[in-house]
């Protein structure tokens, strides 16, 4: 890295870092004047509040790294262009490209550290934020469980019926499971107290069970009653049965690639806001590269009456992409467009546009002005 890359980056890197922190408190001034009510009313003590915004930093993160990429390039950029030191640099024999590859390699690590909080941390906060609230509001932890759920193997051609599930736990309280012939007859029934799972064995233990078996008729050919039944063979897991009612939103990658997985056999429609939701874990961190081809073009001037124009068009840029975004994504859980273009439409069009924008600022020609008729 030569010392002109230094000295961009570093330019780059300050203002950074004040964006970054900035918005961070900010958010929680917000969040802190909007929950202080409950907070109060709970009287929360310090662990719990600790706690709560510890797990909210991952969604903060990928918050606000695109906005502090964002105003960091605008402000250094335009910065250096009003004291003329991107003239220099161009004079040196540098390109606009070259000038930019450090903020380009920034950009590259800061979409992967995006990436990493978005992959798991954020989904899952945004997730337990209310939860959270409504725990200290409460002044004790929730329990958090399903009830009354219902699941449908449609591949095993088998039916749960759930009467409670704690999500800490692996153990299914009131369980009731039908088993159905190739004609939709039922042929066996399960009733159990508790259903535990066991990972090793990849076995069911039904306690306090009846089993029921029944001919095609429908009358019961054989009935029993036991302490524990073991059950081998079944493709089904606690987690399985849980996330069938899960909101995509505030699954990990993992936790929607296991239910994309072990849930194929569902609709196309029931499908589309998970499938879009995978796409779009990767497609959000692309921001913070991506707003360098738009930011840079614009910030960077060769007069200064031109400064200003460059930073408002590169943030209402920015806000028509989180915008368009977040219509695209909506379409994509309604299954109107292909997740694929849900989540990557937007942000490849935004690419477009950098790059057209910063070969017109690579060339020296202007950018384009929006004329309407009758007026100048």
């Amino acid at each position: 890295m030569t010392l002109l890359d230094r000295y961009v980056l570093k330019k780059f890197l300050v203002p950074f870092i004040y964006c970054f922190i900035g918005f961070i408190g900010i958010w929680f001034v917000f969040d802190l004047s909007d929950n202080l009510q409950d907070f109060i009313q709970g009287n929360a003590s310090f662990q719990a509040l600790s706690d709560y915004y510890a797990s909210q930093i991952p969604e903060i993160v990928v918050m606000s790294l695109p906005i502090g990429t964002l105003l960091a390039i605008l402000y250094s950029l335009a910065a250096m262009s009003r004291s003329n030191e991107i003239i220099s640099m161009l004079g040196a024999g540098r390109s606009i490209v070259r000038i930019l590859l450090p903020l380009m390699i920034a950009g590259v690590f800061l979409t992967g550290l995006t990436a990493y909080f978005n992959y798991e941390g954020a989904p899952h906060a945004s997730g337990i934020k209310k939860v959270m609230v409504g725990d200290i509001k409460r002044g004790h932890k929730s329990d958090k469980s399903i009830r009354a759920h219902l699941f449908r193997n449609r591949e095993d051609r088998r039916t749960w019926f759930v009467a409670r599930m704690p999500l800490s736990r692996s153990k299914l309280n009131g369980v009731q499971i039908v088993q159905q012939d190739a004609d939709g007859a039922i042929r066996q029934q399960w009733y159990a107290r508790e259903a535990t799972f066991d990972p090793n064995l990849l076995q069911w233990k039904l306690a306090g069970a009846r089993y029921v078996e029944m001919n095609p008729e429908g009358e019961i050919e054989k009935t029993e009653m036991n302490d524990l039944i073991c059950v081998d063979g079944w493709s089904e897991t606690p987690w399985r049965i849980a996330s069938s009612m899960l909101n995509a939103d505030f699954l990990s990658v993992t936790e929607l690639n296991d239910y994309l997985k072990f849930n194929s056999d569902f609709p196309v429609v029931r499908l589309a806001p998970y499938h879009t939701q995978w796409h779009y874990r990767w497609a959000l961190p692309t921001v913070c590269f991506l707003v360098i081809f738009v930011a840079a073009p614009c910030a960077i001037v060769y007069s200064r009456r031109g400064v200003l124009g460059g930073v408002a068009t590169a943030i209402g840029l920015f806000f028509c992409l989180i915008f368009v975004s977040s219509l695209f994504i909506a379409l994509g859980k309604g299954n109107r467009v292909s997740p694929v273009v849900a989540a990557w439409g937007p942000m490849f069009a935004f690419f477009l546009i950098g790059l057209f924008m910063l070969w017109l600022r690579s060339t020296n020609r202007d950018m384009p002005k929006l004329k309407i008729p009758g007026i100048g």
